[in-house]
């Protein structure tokens, strides 16, 4: 069972969105975790001089149209380290659809703010951080892909709210898969 299913999407206190740390800001590897092993590993390196833009991770206890749990870019100051748990906010989603091997699939970027955030803590949505920002974050989920051998095509920026129900479309998605799985 994984170390993961039983930390909930969100903290029962403070209502913040939890987001496990898989890739840590300014990283040139992308690590990803590995179920079965129940530890991080490597999974691709990127080319000199392209390293990711913020922390990226995942939505414990959330799958999504892909099968994986949902992925989240996290906007914090400095990198955190794989494998931490870090209270967020949601701000917003980037609605993708990703090819690779003629195969199209949903894999949409949700965008959160860390709650200890100093720069971005009054964000409050993707429009908060200004149409350049969202341009950087999106161009490099297409150039990531891109080196990757897929194609990653935005569908659409939406708020707080659409990423919420995504989050909540992803919960149920996770406990209809355990329920399978018992």
């Amino acid at each position: 069972m994984r170390a993961f299913t039983k930390l909930d999407s969100y903290d029962s206190e403070t209502g913040f969105l939890n987001v496990i740390v898989e890739t840590p800001q300014g990283s040139h590897n992308k690590y990803n975790y590995d179920e079965k092993l129940q530890l991080f590993k490597t999974s691709s390196v990127m080319p000199t001089g392209t390293v990711f833009p913020y922390d990226f991770g995942f939505i414990p206890s959330t799958l999504g149209e892909d099968g994986d749990p949902l992925d989240v870019l996290l906007l914090m100051e400095f990198a955190a380290p794989g494998g931490y748990l870090v209270s967020a906010r949601l701000i917003g989603v980037i609605e993708a659809e990703q090819t690779e091997e003629d195969e199209t699939e949903r894999n949409d970027r949700l965008i959160a703010v860390s709650m200890e955030s100093h720069r971005h803590k009054q964000a409050q949505s993707l429009a908060d951080l200004g149409k350049d920002l969202v341009d950087e974050i999106e161009h490099f989920f297409i150039k990531y892909n891109e080196l990757h051998g897929k194609e990653f095509k935005p569908l659409g920026r939406h708020g707080p709210k659409r990423a919420t129900k995504l989050v909540k479309e992803g919960q149920a998605r996770f406990k209809r898969k355990q329920v399978r799985e018992s």
